[in-house]
């Protein structure tokens, strides 16, 4: 389990919630990027590691520090980073094949299903009755959500991201939930910024076009807000929060992102995509209601 202080559950519901709502908006800032500045999704991923592994690398240590050797001390970054790297890039890759809305919404849509069946399977965790109904409205969301029109180049590769996507997160909040060390760490962000360079320096990893200083503000946003201070909030709020109800709140991710493709990146407002999104909505009311 992450090594987190004792945390209430009203402030897991609140750190989660916080989390969703600032990946949504990092999702945006990423589509942006992709438009204007050149750079792909694996170099806006690459980025996005680098500038929160910078920040927490100059930022004073707080608290006496425990001195582990070997696997005890790699495992967990390593495995974080590996897991934060695949979901990240795959995500990326949804947003610009299939559109931050679409790409989003499916990506975060699969993920209350993925990780209620593996938190029951593996974590032993019990599906109520609310569960299953919210995984249920979850699943008619992403239906209508994958026949809705995409507004990005290859919507079938895009889709296919997105699952990808939605699969890495599940395996993180299953892996937090079960006992792994899941953190937000310097270690971590290292290791998906190493996975990824090699890639990134096939595709370009330097921005070739737009205004210098809005693409370094854009990437230091992306570094910081939906990154380097989202993932310590989702992390905090595994600690007292059961994975399905994580996974459910997440949705908020998608309604944050599919609001600001409308009103900022100009993406068309269907009926499926209206009613997809209505449905996730409507899985998280039923889910988190008193």
């Amino acid at each position: 389990m992450t090594s987190y202080a004792a945390v209430p559950f009203r402030h897991g519901l609140l750190s989660i919630s916080a989390a969703a709502v600032a990946w949504g908006a990092g999702g945006a800032v990423a589509a942006l990027l992709m438009r204007t500045s050149g750079l792909g999704p694996v170099a806006v991923s690459c980025w996005r590691f680098g500038v929160a592994a910078l920040c927490l690398a100059l930022l004073p240590a707080r608290g006496p520090r425990a001195v582990r050797r070997g696997a005890a001390r790699w495992g967990a970054p390593v495995l974080t980073g590996l897991g934060l790297a695949i979901s990240q890039c795959a995500y990326f890759g949804s947003v610009r094949y299939a559109g931050l809305g679409l790409g989003t919404l499916i990506t975060i849509g699969a993920g209350p299903v993925l990780t209620s069946l593996g938190a029951h399977l593996l974590l032993g965790e019990r599906l109520t009755r609310r569960a299953l109904a919210a995984v249920a409205l979850a699943l008619a969301g992403l239906a209508l959500l994958v026949a809705a029109p995409a507004a990005g180049p290859r919507p079938a590769l895009g889709v296919a991201l997105a699952v990808l996507a939605g699969a890495g997160q599940s395996g993180l909040t299953l892996w937090a939930r079960g006992g792994g060390s899941a953190r937000a760490d310097t270690g971590a962000f290292t290791t998906g910024l190493l996975c990824l360079l090699p890639l990134a320096a096939v595709q370009g990893v330097l921005p070739t076009a737009g205004d210098p200083a809005v693409t370094g503000s854009a990437l230091l946003f992306l570094g910081t807000v939906p990154t380097l201070l989202a993932y310590r909030w989702y992390f905090t709020g595994l600690a007292a929060v059961p994975g399905t109800t994580a996974a459910v709140l997440v949705l908020l991710e998608p309604a944050t992102a599919a609001v600001i493709g409308v009103l900022f990146l100009g993406e068309p407002v269907t009926a499926g995509l209206a009613a997809g999104s209505a449905l996730l909505l409507a899985a998280i009311a039923v889910l988190t209601r008193a």
